[in-house]
């Protein structure tokens, strides 16, 4: 009877153990959160996400958990404070990530087709007598603005430059109304003219070819910008070697390499992309520059500064163009 006794014990002993080393090993996985910046509502974004972040789930061995918020800088907020260790971010968004939140590029999408890039637009309703950006300035006293994000690389940063800065605009003060919205939100708005004239960009139009068709023929685009470099995508930097490592192995293997190839690249297409390569925080170089060209025109342009004070604040704006521009030569000549 005893032998019984500690037979079954022992089975029961052993069954614990292997239900806690299972916990334990459960624990002990390595959990990602990965931030999704709000182009669109969270409903559309995580649908064309999941696929995706359940691939990288089942590749990498790390639970992915996505983190979607209200607008960009929940995504950068949520990296600073390691609610967010991986992200995808618009350009300008990810310098905001690189200088307060601990964050670093490793990685760019490639758009559809290979393209290097995609646009920047304002856009109107089809019905609208604006055609291009100088009817948008010579009216903007009667007219609603639907402006991007103020962390949105194509819907603020890039029309704010070209647009507005180049041509000593104010938007805040020029139009009749302005209001912040994604580039979804904004299309929206100019189809079913809520608004007279907004930001988007060509990836968010062609998106909404696919979601909604009818509203996309209420658009028309009245002004596209240079090209702007391809998302990136950016970790914390405190991420251990091993982690990055794997990490970077998915994204470059992703609709490449093995049996699934096929069904990834299907699911990049949804996300509007063919696949990624590596890049680093030189990719930011472009965009800090606009920044700070714009930085300046404010600075230049300003009345009621003393001179002195003025010639100081465009010597520091001067010299660190100079600095980015020193940096690009020097990877023009790394090529």
């Amino acid at each position: 009877m005893k032998t019984v006794k500690y037979c079954i014990a022992a089975a029961l002993m052993a069954l614990v153990m292997s239900i806690s080393g299972g916990v334990s090993a459960l624990a002990a996985q390595e959990v990602i959160n990965f931030g999704i910046i709000s182009t669109e509502s969270s409903q559309n974004l995580r649908s064309v996400w999941e696929p995706f972040l359940q691939d990288m789930e089942k590749k990498t061995g790390f639970k992915i958990r996505a983190f979607f918020a209200n607008d960009y800088a929940g995504i950068v907020t949520g990296m600073q404070f390691n609610k967010v260790q991986l992200a995808w971010y618009g350009n300008k968004s990810a310098m905001e990530a690189v200088d307060r939140a601990g964050g670093e590029v490793f990685m760019q999408t490639v758009a559809a087709g290979g393209v290097g890039g995609y646009y920047s637009h304002l856009i109107a309703h089809v019905d609208s007598p604006l055609n291009n950006e100088k009817d948008l300035l010579a009216n903007a006293g009667k007219l609603t603005f639907g402006n991007g994000d103020p962390n949105s690389t194509s819907g603020f940063l890039v029309p704010g430059y070209y647009v507005f800065s180049q041509n000593n605009v104010d938007p805040k003060r020029a139009f009749k109304r302005m209001l912040n919205a994604g580039h979804e939100a904004n299309a929206m708005a100019v189809a079913n003219k809520q608004v007279d004239a907004a930001t988007s960009n060509s990836e968010a139009l062609e998106r909404l070819e696919i979601t909604n068709p009818e509203k996309r023929k209420q658009i028309k685009v009245i002004w596209t910008s240079p090209l702007i470099p391809s998302d990136p995508l950016v970790w914390r930097k405190d991420l251990s070697d091993g982690t990055k490592a794997k990490l970077v192995a998915f994204f470059l293997d992703y609709g490449v390499n093995g049996p699934d190839a096929a069904r990834e690249l299907a699911i990049l297409e949804d996300l509007q992309w063919s696949g990624f390569h590596v890049s680093d925080n030189d990719q930011l170089i472009p965009i800090r520059q606009l920044e700070l060209f714009k930085d300046r025109n404010k600075v230049a342009g300003e009345a009621n500064l003393d001179q002195a004070e003025k010639e100081a604040k465009l010597a520091v704006i001067d010299a660190q163009l100079a600095e980015l521009a020193a940096r690009q030569n020097q990877l023009a000549r790394s090529k």
